[in-house]
């Protein structure tokens, strides 16, 4: 996987080995990839009985077609990058507007041939784990007042909220709010909505960490990213903001992971980057579902 989200899945008793690449890179650096090669080469010495790409993307499925095995896939009607489909032995149909969860269990699931309910996806354990993390998170953690953490980043900006209605999110809930940030910009932001509120802005702190501070916490609200997305993952109670990218495709509603859209209508094969509809959700709707949440 590539190295920079390595650490999501680290330390999960379930998995021997986790092989880094870093193809992003190559958009920098283009001879870079021979150095990516060399480690695709290195891992496929393993000679693995099957490969499956759960991916779907061009770039996934040359390396897995450079590990020399079995490879399962999507079809090329179920991903948006079609071509990628021409590199798998096998292939598996389910249509690419279909929850991103549902698409992952159907490949692997049909791959391995064994059969994944619905009522196993909402009822499964907790599949995050962290080890030696930053302790210092633990000083956040409040033992008097329920424990909310916000995700105020994402990706992009069209996909995030607006510090000034987060601020408002956190003076209307009664709680012990959090902020985390990955860049300079999302910090400048944690440090407005505390400024505006009673928030506290956690130091910069690394994924592992950021797993264990997610377990530790009663709700997480944010944005459509990862952090937020970690929630449902370690079964915390969670709000995901959506404006121009489709909730119903990207995370999955259960009775304590809830999700707030914006009125656009989505088109998952063509995301609109003028919108920035996520900004009109209206705070109240937030500040109830949270509270019910709380509640719980």
């Amino acid at each position: 996987m590539e190295a920079s989200f390595a650490a999501v899945l680290e330390n999960n008793p379930h998995i021997n080995t986790i092989y880094q690449v870093n193809l992003k890179n190559i958009k920098k650096d283009k001879f870079s990839i021979f150095k990516q090669i060399k480690v695709i080469r290195e891992i496929a010495k393993n000679q693995y009985d099957m490969v499956i790409d759960a991916q779907g993307l061009f770039k996934s499925a040359i390396v897995s077609k450079l590990l020399k095995s079995t490879v399962v896939g999507f079809d090329k009607n179920s991903i948006r990058e079609s071509f990628a489909s021409s590199f798998y032995t096998h292939k598996v149909s389910i249509s690419y507007e279909s929850n991103a969860i549902d698409r992952n269990v159907k490949v692997l699931s049909q791959a391995l041939n064994i059969e994944i309910t619905q009522d196993d996806i909402i009822n499964k354990m907790a599949f995050l784990f962290y080890k030696n993390e930053d302790k210092t998170i633990y000083n956040f953690i409040s033992k008097d007042k329920k424990n909310i953490l916000f995700v105020i980043g994402a990706s992009k900006k069209n996909k995030m909220y607006s510090k000034e209605k987060f601020a408002n999110i956190i003076k209307n809930i009664n709680a012990n709010s959090l902020i985390i940030w990955g860049n300079q910009e999302e910090k400048e932001m944690a440090l407005f909505i505390a400024s505006k509120s009673e928030a506290k802005v956690l130091p910069k702190i690394d994924l592992n960490s950021v797993k264990a501070l997610i377990s530790k916490v009663d709700l997480v609200i944010g944005n459509d990213t990862g952090p937020t997305h970690m929630a449902w993952a370690l079964n915390v109670a969670s709000i995901t903001l959506f404006g121009n990218t489709p909730g119903y495709r990207n995370t999955y509603r259960t009775n304590i992971n809830k999700v707030i859209e914006s009125d656009t209508k989505v088109n998952p094969l063509c995301l609109d980057k003028n919108d920035f509809s996520i900004r009109e959700i209206e705070e109240e709707k937030i500040i109830e579902l949270a509270k019910s949440l709380l509640d719980g």
